[in-house]
């Protein structure tokens, strides 16, 4: 079983209310420490293998590789998780736009609240990106409006022309 198929069985685990709050506290704990440490270093590409970069962020290789997984999309070369080993090469470039459009949208306001973004993204950027993310979650409705000008193209009000 390759290491993400194995953090996809261990993060999806039956688990007891409270159980489910201790996994998942302690992760992102440790996911809030990688990011601390990945911001803070904003400007070094942090490389090596898989299990010694799991070592250096203090988690097992499953484990790491749950936080390669959430940090994937964000990477400017995404990695192919379905199989990622102990010693495959990982090489983390990262977006940081994208890396904080993404934790918006992850609703992880532990990350982009990270006061080591101040030194990456100017205060306007983050004000840009979030609101390019609002944006985008903004359902946008393609249906035609009575009082609209009709679609054909005749210049006429839609309730008028094909809407009658």
């Amino acid at each position: 079983m390759s290491l993400y198929e194995q953090w996809k069985e261990l993060a999806s685990e039956q688990r007891s209310e409270t159980e489910y709050e201790v996994f998942w506290k302690a992760y992102f704990d440790k996911e809030k420490k990688n990011y601390e440490y990945i911001l803070e270093n904003h400007r070094e590409i942090i490389s090596g293998k898989l299990v010694e970069l799991a070592e250096k962020f203090g988690m097992d290789s499953i484990t790491f590789t749950g936080f390669l997984d959430g940090i994937n999309t964000s990477l400017i070369e995404s990695l192919d998780m379905e199989n990622l080993n102990d010693d495959s090469e990982i090489r983390l470039a990262i977006d940081y736009e994208k890396l904080y459009f993404n934790m918006l949208d992850a609703k992880a306001d532990w990350l982009y609240g990270l006061p080591q973004w101040e030194n990456i993204l100017t205060a306007e950027k983050r004000t840009e990106v979030t609101r390019e993310f609002r944006k985008s979650k903004m359902a946008v409705s393609a249906k035609v409006g009575r009082n609209d000008p009709c679609s054909c193209g005749s210049g006429k009000k839609y309730k008028k022309c094909c809407g009658s």
